[in-house]
């Protein structure tokens, strides 16, 4: 544990590029350079994480902190997945409010942002190649791309249409859909792998007494908020409304912020349109779930409705109170229902429906990297940012041909950035 700790650390620090990103970077970590888990457990603890409401990238590190140690390495893993970055976007939103627009803040983020996406970019290729093993695979995750990003298809009929496939098909073509070869690990043998870390079975007591102890966790601060201020004060609105949006955030942060952003926005008036706006690319260039643009959303609330506390004082327990209900339920959902899915890896029919739905989540994630693009190649929807594409091509040329790390790309870009917009070569 005491090696595991600064790890996790590491990854909360470093965890730019949304989902893409946040995944490829843990699965570089944890599974490529250190070998605490294969393929094998990485993949199938992924494939569960994206069919739960929330941030799949958090979950799933709750889910490799547990395999590796239990609860305790759950919490640590999911709490250091997330604070780093909830500290930061603490920090900016108050900045953002305070002090108005920053030039040297907003210089910098304007370098970090084509470096984000040649990450995501980099991260998309790694993975696709390590998951899509099979012409058929390749063909479900073109597809899945074409219904979200062009159909407009919900997430949830793409991944339930792809599992229907891998069942189905699995059953009568199961070359079509391999499980041993798409999970193939490494030569060098993993901490936990299929062979040697065998979990304890699941139990329904044990299921029922972890449900009731995250649920309780869960709603207690909505509970005390009802009794001390009422229910009709921003912060039990909020953290009614966040708790309710955390059952419904299928298919990542994207997904939910049009829900999110006309009830916030339209119906409650907490923050408006363009503050929305802004959030989003705030939380794009901090470390952590982009979700956590709804920490921002809390904070401006409680801002603009601060009685009976000071701005900063209501701005700072509503941006608690929404991290808490977004982030809380992954821990549920992770502790309550992996070790069923651990229970189910043996079973190859399943295996093979997986592995339809992982190559429908490559289709996902690459309709992710996309709009990411267009947003920060073509900030106005029609001029092309030409220093955002030579700083994002450099970006992803020394990631993929010269092996740089994320770090030093993502420093050496906001310091360009920086550079180049205080110049004024814009």
């Amino acid at each position: 544990m005491r090696e595991a700790l600064p790890v996790w650390a590491k990854i909360g620090l470093l965890s730019f590029g949304g989902p893409t990103g946040q995944i490829a970077l843990m699965h570089g970590e944890l599974v490529e350079k250190r070998r605490w888990v294969s393929d094998a457990r990485f993949v199938h603890a992924l494939n569960y994480c994206m069919l739960l409401p929330g941030p799949e990238a958090q979950q799933l590190s709750i889910y490799v902190g547990w395999l590796l140690h239990g609860v305790r390495g759950g919490l640590v893993a999911g709490l250091l997945f997330v604070l780093p970055g909830a500290l930061l976007l603490w920090g900016i939103s108050w900045l953002y409010l305070a002090q108005g627009h920053v030039p040297a803040v907003a210089a910098i983020f304007a370098g970090l942002k084509p470096a984000v996406l040649a990450i995501v970019a980099f991260a998309v290729l790694r993975i696709g190649r390590k998951i899509l093993k099979r012409p058929l695979l390749w063909t479900i995750a073109a597809a899945a791309f074409a219904g979200i990003f062009w159909l407009k298809l919900p997430f949830p009929a793409i991944v339930l249409s792809a599992g229907i496939v891998g069942l189905i098909g699995g059953k009568y073509f199961p070359d079509y859909f391999p499980v041993a070869e798409q999970h193939r690990s490494g030569s060098a043998p993993a901490i936990s792998d299929d062979a040697t870390h065998v979990m304890p079975p699941p139990s329904a007591k044990r299921t029922v007494r972890t449900l009731a102890f995250w649920a309780a966790i869960w709603v207690a601060p909505l509970g005390f908020a009802w009794v001390t201020l009422g229910s009709p004060h921003v912060l039990f609105q909020q953290g009614l409304f966040f708790s309710k949006a955390a059952l419904v955030t299928f298919g990542g942060a994207y997904a939910v912020l049009p829900y999110v952003a006309q009830q916030a926005v339209e119906t409650h008036g907490w923050l408006t349109a363009t503050q929305m706006i802004d959030g989003l690319g705030l939380a794009e260039t901090t470390p952590g779930p982009l979700v956590l643009v709804l920490q921002h959303v809390g904070f401006l609330g409680g801002w603009h409705f601060p009685a009976p506390f000071s701005p900063l004082g209501a701005a700072t327990l509503c941006a608690l109170m929404t991290t808490w209900c977004t982030f809380v339920p992954g821990f549920l959902f992770i502790f309550a229902g992996a070790p069923y899915v651990e229970a189910m890896r043996a079973n190859e029919w399943i295996g093979r429906a997986m592995s339809a739905i992982t190559a429908a989540i490559v289709g996902i994630v690459l309709n992710l990297a996309v709009w990411f693009g267009l947003n920060v190649l073509l900030p106005d929807g029609a001029r092309l940012d030409w220093l955002s594409l030579g700083l994002a091509v450099a970006a992803f040329v020394a990631l993929q041909k010269f092996k740089w790390n994320v770090v030093r790309v993502v420093l050496i870009c906001g310091a360009l950035g920086f550079l180049f917009h205080l110049a004024n070569f814009r």
